[in-house]
């Protein structure tokens, strides 16, 4: 019987003879239910904020869909974390990482930010991650 098919009460348990054989209680396991419940670790709400911004900014990273990239935005706003993506701003050494140039003959574009190659992140004024540019230069 499938367990689509098999009768379940509302405490999860099959009802009647027609229960699924091979299933073990565990008051069939010696011991089992001496042992205290496993714990979860204390952590603080600094170190588990962290944890979380990592495991979403991992996310983003793989992230492949513009609809995944406007959700992941904007439930990173709504807790205080902003995307940093500085395309056509000035660059700045201090906030932007280099991860290449491109030429220009405009000297309005000169030192601006022709593209983020690498979005960065930025939470209530703390930097996560730089975001990695390609810089316009002279050329």
């Amino acid at each position: 019987m499938s367990p689509q098919e098999h009768p379940v009460d509302a405490a999860g348990e099959g009802s009647g003879d027609d229960a699924p054989s091979g299933l073990i209680e565990a008051a069939d396991v010696p011991g089992a239910g001496d042992e205290p419940p496993v714990q979860r670790p204390d952590f603080d709400d600094a170190a588990e904020r962290r944890a979380l911004l990592e495991l979403l900014i991992y996310a983003w990273d793989r992230a492949r869909s513009p609809g995944v990239w406007e959700r992941l935005t904007a439930g990173l706003a709504a807790i205080g974390v902003s995307v940093e993506r500085p395309d056509g701003a000035p660059f700045d050494p201090a906030r932007h990482e280099v991860g290449g140039v491109q030429s220009t003959d405009d000297p309005a574009l000169v030192d601006t930010v022709a593209e983020t190659e690498v979005v960065g992140f930025t939470d209530r004024g703390t930097v996560l991650r730089e975001p990695i540019v390609v810089v316009y230069r002279r050329g």
